[in-house]
């Protein structure tokens, strides 16, 4: 067993070209697990991710912020405590609005790949 407290989970720098700036970090949250990839992201005012889809489902927790969730269809804003499920294969996009700050918890299956596809 591990248990971590998330305000106490070091923040560091993601670096890729998926995002629209390098104001991003992320805390690992389950490092060990075999099964899951399960971080908290944060997302500097107005970043956002580009458009790409996970070979898995894809859970969103919001914990901080107000942030936007789009896909091909159309944008939802979501604040803290909203849950999103992105279906693996699903084309989308998340991020913060261009006046605050935002975090979110995400949760995918281990080695389960993302791929940036065209906006």
């Amino acid at each position: 067993m591990n248990i971590v407290q998330m305000d106490e989970v070091p923040e560091e720098p993601i670096v890729s070209p998926l995002f629209t700036s390098s104001e991003v970090s992320r805390q690992l949250l389950a490092a060990g697990s075999r099964d899951y990839s399960l971080s908290i992201v944060n997302f500097g005012k107005g970043v956002r991710n580009k458009f790409h889809i996970h070979e898995s489902d894809q859970v969103l927790i919001v914990t901080k912020g107000t942030g936007i969730v789009a896909t091909e269809h159309g944008q939802q804003v979501v604040r803290v405590g909203s849950v999103i499920l992105i279906p693996g294969g699903e084309k989308h996009w998340h991020g913060a609005t261009d006046n605050l700050e935002f975090s979110h918890i995400t949760l995918t299956t281990t080695g389960s790949t993302t791929t940036q596809v065209e906006e």
